[in-house]
């Protein structure tokens, strides 16, 4: 737990913060050189986290937006290996995320992931297909030495005992995530009222922030009344999509989700 408290991502979470922004992108997308100009770009919009999706061909949690920008990224020759290199002499001054399925780190090598995600300055890893339990007992203690904050997923279907187990074993913060389904559904945020009132009456004491259907500035807006930001995924990744300039396009997505 030491390393973790010199973890940006923990810091970042430090002091009851609200209104963060995270943006996610995934590796090798729209080209396979684009990842340090995106960062580079998000860096200079502002935004306060930077989640970089792995690409993976089984993307459970994805929407078609996200899944087809894995396949382009595959077939872009992107892979573990090649991202871990295009971040080795990348600086960012928002803490990176890593996010991803538990296949990609079991054939990578947990121990060379977590590694290779030290060495590249990530902070934080999303393995939405992890069981919480597994975590606990084979990686915690890896993840922990190389100081990697994992972040765990709830769902309007959580239970109340699960939220609370999750609530504490995070160390950074929780991913909220909107509604029970995949990321970039045309249900609107506002049906996830509820879900985000309970979480705010139960006073967790790790931030969460919320994603899937976040398109928004009125949508970002809604959701951080009650938890500590958002987090955007397929509408950036549309974007991305028509660029014919990452740096301007990053730029004017971001001014117009700020609230």
């Amino acid at each position: 737990m030491n390393n973790l408290l010199q973890n940006s991502l923990v810091n970042c979470f430090a002091g009851n913060p609200n209104g963060l922004l995270n943006i996610f992108f995934t590796a090798g997308y729209p080209a396979v050189d684009s990842t340090s100009e995106i960062i580079d770009a998000l860096n200079e919009a502002g935004v306060d986290l930077i989640e970089i999706g792995i690409p993976f061909s089984d993307p459970l949690a994805d929407g078609p937006t996200i899944q087809e920008s894995s396949a382009v990224a595959l077939k872009n020759g992107m892979s573990l290996q090649l991202l871990f290199e295009q971040l080795s002499n990348l600086k960012s001054a928002a803490p990176l995320l890593l996010m991803g399925y538990y296949n990609s780190v079991l054939n990578f090598g947990v121990a060379e992931f977590c590694q290779s995600c030290e060495e590249a300055g990530i902070s934080g890893i999303i393995l939405p297909d992890l069981p919480f339990e597994y975590y606990n007992l084979h990686f915690k203690d890896i993840f922990e030495k190389h100081g990697l904050s994992i972040v765990f997923l709830i769902t309007p279907t959580t239970s109340d005992e699960r939220i609370r187990q999750i609530d504490d074993q995070s160390t950074s913060f929780i991913y909220a995530v909107s509604s029970s389904s995949t990321t970039g559904k045309s249900t609107g945020i506002a049906s996830s009222s509820s879900f985000l009132s309970r979480l705010s009456a139960m006073q967790l004491k790790t931030p969460f922030l919320v994603g899937f259907n976040i398109k928004n500035n009125e949508d970002v807006a809604y959701v951080n009344e009650d938890g500590a930001g958002a987090i955007i995924g397929s509408a950036f990744v549309k974007a991305l999509a028509s660029s014919s300039t990452i740096k301007n396009t990053v730029h004017q997505f971001i001014k117009t989700v700020r609230p």
